[in-house]
C-alpha cells in the first residue's frame, strides 16, 4: 500500500497543482472577457470531480479496469455517431445538462491501457484501429492525430515485433492524416478554441503563463511514472492542435471534457504503474464540451 501511495503522489500532487493552475486561468481569462461563472465555474468544479474519481481509481483498479477503458471508447465513439449532430460533426453526448465530447473523456484512460495491454497482443491494437477509423467518422482531427501520436509512442515502447510497429505507426499516421482531410463546418468559439488568444489580450505574460502550465501539465505523466510517455504525447498533441486549427484548447479553454478524461488518464496510469512495482501482481457554433 506505501508504494501505491508513493507512486500516486508522484503524479496525483504534480499533476493536480499544473492542471489546477490551468484551470484556474482560464476561468480568470474568460471572466475578465464577459463569460458568465454559470460557464466557466464548470471547469473547476469538473476537475474537484477528476481529482475524486483518479484518486479512487489510483487505490482500487487494476488490468480488468484498463480493458474496460479501452473497450468503452469504440463503444463511446460509436455512439457519438447515433447520437444527433452539428453540421454533419458528431463529437457530443448528452449527459444530463451537459454536451461531452465522449472522445476527450475516453481517449486518455484509452491510450494508457493501450499502453500496459499492448504488448506482444494484438487485440489492444485492433481496438486502436478501430478508435482511429472512429474518430475519422466523427470527424476530429484534433483527437485523431493525438491518439495516433499516442498510438505511436505506446507501439515503440512495446513488445510486438518490428513489422507490426511499422505497420501499426504507418496505419496511425494514415488516419491522423484522413481525418485532417474531412470538412470540419463548425465555428470556432472564442474562450473555448480562442482562450490563449483572449489572454493575450488581456498580457502577454498572461498568455505564457497559460500556455506554461499547460505544457507542464502535458509533460508531467511521462517525467513522473513508468507507462507515462503515451500519455504525456497524447496530451501534448491535444494542446498544440489548437495552434493548427479551431480546436478546443484543453484545461485552459472552457469544457469540462478534457479536465475529466484527463484525470481518468492519470488514475489509470498511476493504478497501472503501481501495480507494475516489484512485489505487486497485476490486478453552429461549437459546444462548451
Amino acid at each position: 500500500m506505501a508504494e501505491r501511495r508513493s507512486s500516486g503522489q508522484k503524479l496525483l500532487g504534480p499533476y493536480g497543482v499544473a492542471s489546477l493552475a490551468c484551470v484556474v486561468l482560464g476561468g480568470w481569462i474568460a471572466g475578465a472577457h464577459g463569460v458568465p461563472a454559470s460557464v466557466w465555474a464548470r471547469n473547476p468544479g469538473a476537475w474537484v470531480l477528476g481529482l475524486a474519481v483518479a484518486a479512487a481509481m489510483g487505490r482500487t483498479a487494476g488490468r480488468r479496469a484498463q480493458a474496460g477503458f479501452l473497450l468503452a471508447a469504440p463503444l463511446g465513439l460509436v455512439a457519438t455517431l447515433l447520437a444527433p449532430g452539428l453540421g454533419d460533426v458528431h463529437r457530443w453526448l448528452q449527459l444530463g445538462p451537459l454536451q461531452v465530447n465522449a472522445a476527450e473523456i475516453l481517449l486518455p484512460p484509452a491510450v494508457v491501457a493501450l499502453s500496459a495491454l499492448g504488448g506482444s497482443r494484438r487485440w489492444p491494437w485492433l481496438v486502436a484501429m478501430l478508435v482511429g477509423a472512429l474518430l475519422v467518422a466523427q470527424p476530429d482531427a484534433s483527437q485523431a492525430t493525438a491518439f495516433a501520436g499516442a498510438g505511436v509512442v505506446a507501439l515503440a515502447l512495446s513488445a510486438s515485433a518490428r513489422g507490426f510497429r511499422w505497420s501499426g505507426v504507418a496505419i496511425a499516421m494514415a488516419a491522423a492524416a484522413a481525418a485532417w482531410l474531412r470538412p470540419d463546418p463548425l465555428a470556432p468559439v472564442p474562450e473555448v478554441e480562442g482562450i490563449l488568444h483572449l489572454a493575450w489580450g488581456l498580457s502577454p505574460f498572461i498568455a505564457t503563463l497559460a500556455a506554461a502550465t499547460l505544457l507542464a501539465a502535458a509533460l508531467i505523466p511521462m517525467v513522473a511514472v513508468q507507462l507515462g510517455a503515451p500519455l504525456s504525447c497524447y496530451f501534448l498533441v491535444s494542446a498544440v492542435a489548437p495552434a493548427l486549427g479551431a480546436f478546443p484548447v484543453p484545461l485552459v479553454g472552457m469544457g469540462v471534457s478534457p479536465i475529466l478524461g484527463a484525470w481518468l488518464g492519470v488514475g489509470v496510469l498511476v493504478a497501472g504503474n503501481a501495480a507494475a512495482q516489484p512485489g505487486r501482481s497485476s490486478a453552429q457554433p461549437r459546444l462548451y464540451n
